[in-house]
């Protein structure tokens, strides 16, 4: 019979203790009540990087990062959305960031600058305007088309943690 008592009392103490731990997120995003959909349109790409995919990488990537680290869905347009995150590709530079002794460059650099607005469709001024810059460097001499799209992803991926790291820490 204490037996039975201990268990039940060490049984509900669980509970109590774990119930708290069932709201938690591990990327840290807590989003404000009624916010429930975000609106994630194409960045256009203003930046002459010559890159034709740089807008829609940025957008999967962005889309990624917000819906499967937050519990929002996507919306199909700003009118069904509770949030907007808009911006533009404002530019795109692939430069050499080391120099080895025989004057080459032993690595490159690729940065990109994106400036994105964050609103809640029920406010009416942004939470926030930022530029956003990520960079990533490759060896140009390992196939050197290939190193550029891995390092532009890399920077956009850069671009993405900030945004949203920007958009949650709000909330």
């Amino acid at each position: 019979m204490a037996w039975t008592k201990t268990w039940i009392l060490i049984t509900l103490c669980a509970a109590f203790l774990f119930s708290g731990c069932l709201r938690y997120s591990f990327t840290g995003a807590s989003i404000p009540p009624g916010v429930e959909t975000i609106f994630i349109p194409f960045f256009p790409d203003q930046s002459n990087s010559g890159l034709g995919d740089l807008s829609n990488r940025l957008n999967q990537i962005l889309i990624n990062r917000f819906v499967n680290q937050s519990r929002l869905q996507l919306a199909n347009n700003e009118a069904n959305a509770d949030a907007v995150l808009d911006g533009v590709i404002t530019s795109y530079s692939n430069r050499p960031f080391s120099i080895g002794g025989n004057e080459q460059a032993n690595e490159n650099q690729v940065s990109i600058t994106v400036r994105a607005t964050f609103l809640y469709t029920s406010n009416d001024d942004p939470e926030w305007n930022n530029s956003f810059t990520g960079t990533f460097t490759y060896d140009p001499s390992e196939n050197p088309i290939e190193g550029e799209s891995s390092a532009a992803n890399g920077a956009l991926e850069q671009i993405a943690n900030n945004m949203f790291n920007d958009a949650v820490s709000n909330w």
